[in-house]
Order: structure tokens, then C-alpha cells, then sequence
């Protein structure tokens, strides 16, 4: 096999882990959630690969004879966001869980940062992105102080008006604040979130933007690099692995982008691994809990994917999957503790295998460096051999 592309619609969860109590998320289901709550999906292309055979899904049946192999993937880390879960794709185990503040933040942190940014923070506490905004844009617009916030995940955002702190000195910011969050605050990501418009209607720009530590340990990509390959990373993935691993980087602000450069890169012929995020379904619809838009954008990606099958050489490998669930029914704006589903297509591999429920994401990682010969030591029980004709 010469190349796989693997696409994580970001937050496409399939149901409760067996643990998700632990984690505030008992009930969850964002794919059945969110077809219940728009009477039914329409994913023709994904059903025909086989997503309805994964777990009942309105409006998703089972096919007879699924053009694709599926099956459902358990997280093993401890966490339930997009880092721990795409970490564990690549072959990182995250044992001991990140940091979260649901107090804000210590202020020696706050302390250190405003010292260095040269002036005061706003908010310091967990919060909605877009009714922080709502609530602290007008005084961030007379002071100039960002608002500084968290949630459940282990982030420390940065939010500032565009016409106020410009885009990349809000990204410096942002670099200033991953210096001064190393241990013992080790937090995962430092997220920038610039937004433009008035009070009352302030809108959440695309030029959001990332900044996480580095993987502690060797990753598949770095072996796919080692020896020989190519990755090219499309959306946030990048961002996720801190540029490590990466010899091609297409950021995207949208599915749309994203789903352009995905099939630009296929068509494009490059070698090894083409890795994309596509975010809006965690990033604006998720956390809004907006199970209207959710819904939209799943068939929007359902209509795309018949052009990326139609662009797959004959020795591609197509994998898609997902890093978590976002509930847009629960109450809460926050990621969920779920499955996520797997589906495999290809034009040189056996159609109708049920892979079953992987008990870890890194099975990906042991999957896709046999199916590209990669020798390896990483985590993870390989089903390469369950594909091949």
C-alpha cells in the first residue's frame, strides 16, 4: 500500500464508553443524538460504506453489503479531547490525565502572563466561547485586556478582538502563555480565539489557531518520515502535534477548506499519509450545541466523499474515524467521553469485514505502518491483515 488517507470528522462520537460516567458523560451519542433530533440523516455514501452497521443511527440503515469495513474504536487515555485522542492515533498513550482548571487558572500563571503581554487579563474561569465574549467583548474593547478562559478540557484561551490585538500578536500571546504552562501546569493546549463585529453581535473568526506540547514519545509519524514518506497534515493537525512529524501543512478555517485540500492532496499523488481534521463539527456546532448545523454538515461531508472515493488511486487507503463525542442534546457545550466510528474503503482491499470494537485509537497507528511496511514498536493490534484481498 502506498498511501492512506485518514480524515477525523473532529467530535463524531458513536456512543458512551463503558467509562463515560467517570467523566460527567453517561447517556452520550452524538451521531444517534443528533439523527434524532433532525427526524433522521441522510448519508447515503457513508451507510453504503457501512456506518449504520456500526450502531443504530436514524436514517442511517445497515447495508446489505457494505462497500467498506467498519467497526467502532474505544479511547484507552485518560481525557476525552482532541490531543489525547489523536495523540493515541499515532501511538501515544496519555496514562496520567492533563491538567483542567474549573476554578480558573492559579494566579502566579495569570500573574507571569499579564507580566509578559504587558497588560491585564479578563475573566480567568471556565466559560462558553461565545457567551464569554458576549459577556466581556465590550470591556475587552475598552481596556484591551484579553479574555483569558477555560473549560473542561486542559485549554487556556485567549480571546481578543481582531480590530483590538491583531491576529498574529494574539498569536504571540498565545506562544508567551505555552512558554509559562509547562510543568507542574502542563496544559495541553493554549487555544487563540480572535473574534471580530460590535457588542451584542460579536462572531468568532476563522483564524483560530492552536498550540500544543510536543508528544512526549515517538509517534507513526515520525516513522513515516524516517523512512522515506510523506504527511501531509490538512486543518488543526498541524497544531495537534506542535509541527512534528509533518513535511506538508494546509491550514484550513472550515470543513469546506478542508474537505478542498483533502482531495486536492489525493489528487496531488503525494506519498505515505494524508491527515486531515475537519473541525466544524466539534468547533461550531458541538460546543454550540447545535444539532441542526451538526446534522447539516454530516451530509455536506457525505456529498463530498463520493468526490475523495472518485479521486483514490487503486492502492489508497481511505479511513475515517473520529478523536471524541460532542453532545449537542446534553447540556453540556463540553467533549464527551465516547467510541467513535471506523470505516475503511478501498479499491485493493476486502469489502464487508466488521472489525469489530477496537479496544485502543492506537490500532490505527499498528493498521496503517503495516499497510505502508513500516516496521514499528508503538502500541496497538493491527487488522491490516483483515484487509488485504
Amino acid at each position: 500500500m502506498q498511501r492512506v488517507i485518514l480524515i477525523v470528522l473532529d467530535s463524531v462520537g458513536i456512543g458512551e464508553l463503558p467509562d463515560a460516567e467517570d467523566y460527567g458523560d453517561a447517556g452520550s451519542n452524538t451521531l444517534a443524538h443528533v439523527a434524532e433530533a433532525v427526524d433522521g440523516l441522510e448519508l447515503p455514501n457513508l451507510a453504503r460504506m457501512g456506518l449504520g452497521n456500526i450502531a443504530p443511527i436514524l436514517g442511517v440503515e445497515p447495508a446489505a453489503d457494505p462497500a467498506g469495513c467498519y467497526g467502532k474504536m474505544a479511547e484507552i487515555s485518560r481525557g476525552k479531547d482532541t490531543t489525547t485522542g489523536h495523540w493515541e492515533m499515532v501511538g501515544v498513550i496519555t496514562e496520567r490525565p492533563f491538567p483542567v482548571y474549573p476554578h480558573g487558572f492559579p494566579e502566579e500563571v495569570i500573574h507571569e502572563f499579564e507580566e509578559r503581554i504587558g497588560r491585564g487579563t479578563l475573566g480567568n474561569k471556565t466559560a462558553s466561547g461565545t457567551e464569554i465574549i458576549k459577556e466581556l467583548g465590550e470591556e475587552h474593547l475598552r481596556t484591551g485586556f484579553p479574555i483569558v478562559y477555560t473549560s473542561a478540557d486542559s485549554v487556556f484561551q485567549i480571546a481578543a478582538h481582531e480590530g483590538v490585538v491583531p491576529v498574529q500578536q494574539l498569536y504571540q500571546w498565545c506562544r508567551i502563555a505555552r512558554e509559562i504552562l509547562i510543568e507542574p501546569h502542563n496544559v495541553q493546549r493554549v487555544i487563540a480565539r480572535p473574534f471580530v463585529g460590535e457588542p451584542g453581535v460579536f462572531k468568532r473568526t476563522e483564524h483560530r489557531k492552536d498550540f500544543s506540547l510536543v508528544p512526549p514519545s515517538e509517534t507513526m509519524l515520525d516513522l513515516i518520515i524516517q523512512n522515506g514518506g510523506e504527511v501531509i497534515a490538512i486543518g488543526k493537525i498541524e497544531d495537534i502535534y506542535a509541527g512534528r512529524g509533518i513535511t506538508t501543512a494546509v491550514h484550513t478555517g472550515n470543513n469546506r477548506e478542508g474537505i478542498g485540500a483533502i482531495i486536492a492532496s489525493v489528487v496531488g499523488g503525494q506519498r505515505a499519509l494524508v491527515f486531515a481534521n475537519l473541525v466544524d463539527f466539534d468547533m461550531v456546532y458541538g460546543h454550540r450545541n447545535d444539532p441542526q448545523g451538526y446534522a447539516d454538515a454530516l451530509e455536506d461531508f457525505d456529498r463530498a466523499l463520493l468526490t475523495i472515493i472518485g479521486a483514490l488511486s487503486e492502492n489508497d487507503i481511505l479511513i475515517i474515524t473520529a478523536d471524541h463525542g460532542c453532545d449537542p442534546i446534553t447540556p453540556s457545550t463540553d467533549h464527551s467521553r465516547e467510541y467513535v466510528p471506523l470505516l475503511v474503503y478501498g479499491k485493493s482491499i476486502v469489502n464487508g469485514i466488521n472489525l469489530g470494537t477496537r479496544k485502543c485509537f492506537c490500532d490505527l497507528t499498528a493498521t496503517i505502518l503495516d499497510l505502508l511496511n513500516i516496521p514499528n514498536n508503538l502500541p496497538g493490534t493491527s487488522f491490516a491483515g483483515e484487509l488485504i484481498r
